[in-house]
This record gives structure tokens, sequence and C-alpha cells, in this order.
């Protein structure tokens, strides 16, 4: 079956009009995304060790003081009053049990993380103590006695129990995972990731070796499920899908996911049949073309609904590597940031260590360095092209029409970098 369908009519499909209504611009197709996501997904409660990449649906409250009770900061000495010291008792090691108290002008050796004991008003560093017959001073006759409270982690210095450390939101990175551990946490309530299918289309593609018979390698079966995974989704399966009209539609209506994501088929070629796909299952097309180069192909539709009830979408992305990740980062990302439960980082911008000409109508993607110059726009932009997106730190969004050396765009940072 062929298409049969130009790109008038998947607009006409859309509800749009071909010849009065032109392509979203660039910031209100990603505005479209995020509405489409609406509220993130429910919330679930995983263990530490599962908890990564997910979206906190709860702040993290602490269930201990941190540190729990008053702690030596350093090796050394703990001392009470004034020196010198008389030793007094063995040292005192980390996860040690409560020991003595100490009494004034005294002093016992205690390890970094032991319980301070009761009576210590500081801790005398190794390095800067000796003894001598019993007594313990200060390396330097000048310095004295420490000052109440050096070297010393106050219980609660950090938080207290019950306090919030982390708003609903945050995304579980192993800082968090460490935090959650010392306050007490082997469980977090967070956002069930979303569920995505990546069906890969194309008969023109190889999954091994090199370029023949004019057919090309597949390069976003590789790049886009590890991007997938760091954009916070939980990514269930590639398939590779031939130029079939009936395969496709299959490969759609069956998948289970939260989010099917296409690669290629998005425009009005001969064997380009998402859009009757989408038409024929009933689809309601979000975004149907953007005014951005690369990618301006891409589309976001709502599918109907799954055997249970839970909604599903697709993103539909151009056949073209670099124009992939411009369709990724324009319409995926936003979407499942937000199913996902995560907060949205403050845009970053930065100045254009050089100029670069624009589209006259359209915003330009451009991978970019990010350097104390500013955003250095990278060679090897074509659409085709992975070379530039390989070296590059995110990519540098340029208004129509082109923006002059010292500018300030925005800049995306790619997952991962």
């Amino acid at each position: 079956m062929s298409r049969g369908i130009d790109t008038n009519m998947s607009r006409r499909y859309s509800g749009r009009c071909p010849d009065l209504c032109p392509d979203l611009g660039w910031e209100e197709a990603r505005a479209a995304a995020l509405r489409s996501a609406g509220e993130p997904l429910p919330a679930v409660t995983r263990t530490l060790s599962d908890a990564p990449g997910h979206a906190l649906a709860a702040p993290l409250g602490a269930l201990c003081d941190l540190p729990p009770f008053d702690t030596s900061a350093m090796d050394g000495w703990a001392v009470a009053g004034t020196g010198p010291w008389r030793l007094d008792g063995d040292g005192v090691l980390a996860g040690a049990v409560r020991a003595a108290p100490l009494g004034p002008g005294t002093a016992r050796p205690v390890a970094t993380g032991a319980r301070i004991p009761a009576g210590a008003t500081a801790v005398l560093r190794t390095e800067h103590a000796e003894v001598h017959e019993g007594v313990l001073r200060h390396r330097d006759p000048d310095a004295g006695t420490p000052p109440a409270g050096r070297d010393i982690r106050p219980r609660g210095q950090e938080c207290r129990a019950g306090e919030a450390l982390l708003p609903v939101g945050t995304t579980v990175t192993p800082a968090v995972l460490g935090l959650a551990a010392a306050a007490g946490r082997d469980h977090l309530s967070v956002h069930r990731r979303p569920s995505v299918e990546l069906l890969v289309l194309g008969d023109e593609l190889l999954d091994h070796g090199v370029p023949r018979g004019g057919r090309v390698r597949d390069a976003l079966g590789p790049l886009l499920p590890p991007w997938l995974d760091l954009c916070g989704a939980a990514t269930t399966g590639v398939r590779r899908v031939g130029d079939d009209f009936a395969l496709l539609r299959e490969a759609v209506r069956r998948s289970p996911a939260d989010v099917v994501v296409t690669t290629g088929s998005t425009a009005a070629g001969p064997v380009d049949f998402l859009h009757d796909v989408l038409r024929d299952e009933g689809a309601v097309l979000t975004v149907d073309s953007v005014a951005v180069r690369p990618g301006h192909p891409m589309l976001l539709a709502e599918l109907p609904p799954a055997a249970d009830g839970r909604a599903r979408r697709l993103v539909g992305l151009p056949g073209n590597p670099l124009a992939a990740a411009a369709g990724a980062v324009t319409l995926l990302h936003p979407l499942l940031r937000r199913l996902g439960g995560h907060t949205g980082p403050n845009p970053l911008h930065l100045p254009l260590a050089a100029g670069v000409s624009g589209h006259p109508h359209d915003t330009r993607l451009l991978p970019a360095l990010r350097t104390d110059e500013g955003a250095v726009p990278l060679p090897f932009d074509g659409p085709a092209m992975l070379r530039g997106l390989a070296l590059a730190d995110g990519l540098a969004v340029v208004p129509p029409g082109g923006a002059p050396a010292g500018a300030r765009v925005r800049f995306l940072g790619l997952p991962g970098r």
C-alpha cells in the first residue's frame, strides 16, 4: 500500500490549515509537549537501589538528626577544658558505643566519625598534638587551647529529624541516594518512570557491518535507548519495522508503552506511512511539523488509551540522525520529564562565541561546546550528521535569521553530558 497522501492532507487530518497555518514555532511545540503530558504518572515506592532516575513524588524527609550525635571531624584527641591535658582511657573509634565522659583537663584519642565523649570541648588534630609522659600538649606553644567546638560536628548540624531535605520533583541521583541513606531511608516515594518502546522504521537500515548495497547503518537504534533512559524513561524494547503500512499499524496498536517513539516516516515520501497509521488508529495530532532546522517533520500524537485506561502518546522523530536528536529535545525530552514528575531546570542562556547564520523563518538547533567564552558552534551540523553532536555538550538555539557573536542564546544540555 502506498501512502498516497501528501503533507497538506496530513495537516488537514491534524485539523490545521496548510496554507494559512504555518508550522508550530519551536517554543510553541515544546509547550505543546508539556501540555500533552498533563499530570505526572502515579507515585510508587522503590528501594534505594531501584530509585535512580526517578523523580521524588514526596519530599525527602530526614528520619534522624544528621549527624545523629556529636562527631569528631578529624583524627586526633578529644580534649576537655584547657591544656595541657592528662590522658584518660583508650581511644574512641567510629561505631563504638558511648564512651565514658571526660573530666576537665583530660584527653582521649578519637577517630574521624567517632562519637565525641561527654564533657569534651574540642578536638586537637593529630598533626597538632604531641604526647610526653602521659601529658598531651599542642605542638605550637603559642597556639594554646583549641576554641570550643573546633573540629566537632555537632548533632543536627546538617538537618534535624523530620526536616524536608529535598522537594518533590527532584531527580534521584547518586548523591540523592547517599543523602537518603544517611537520613535513615530504605525506600523512596517516586513517580513511575514512563515506559517507552522505540520503533525504528525503514527497509534501508542495517544493524551490523558497513553500509552496502544502497543500505545504511541504523544509528538511532543504538543512540536513542540510553538517551531515553537518561531522560527518565524506562525503555521496554527496540523493534525494527519495515516500510509496510500493516506492520507499522500493528506495532503501534499493540505497543504496551506509555510513549511510542518512531524514527522516520514523518514526511510525505512514497513509503512514509506514519500519518496514515495515526489516522487509521483514530489518533489526535498535537504537533505536526515544527519550524525548526534540522528536524521540522516531527510530530506528537495522542493514541487511543491502553486496555487498562492508561493514556498513550506517540512521538514521531525524523529519520535523519541529527534531525531525530532535534526532535527528541523539542518534543520527547519535555514530554518524558513531565510524565516522570521531574522539575524542569531553569533555562540556560550563553553568549555565542562566533556569529552563526540562520534560517529565514525557522529556529536552528546547532551542536555546540560550552566554554568560558560561551557556546562554540561546531561543524558537521547537517541533518544526517552525528559527528558534531558526538563532540557537543549541547545544542545552541539560534533564532530565525541567525545571531551575531556575543548574542545570548538558549543552550540545551544533552543527556549524559
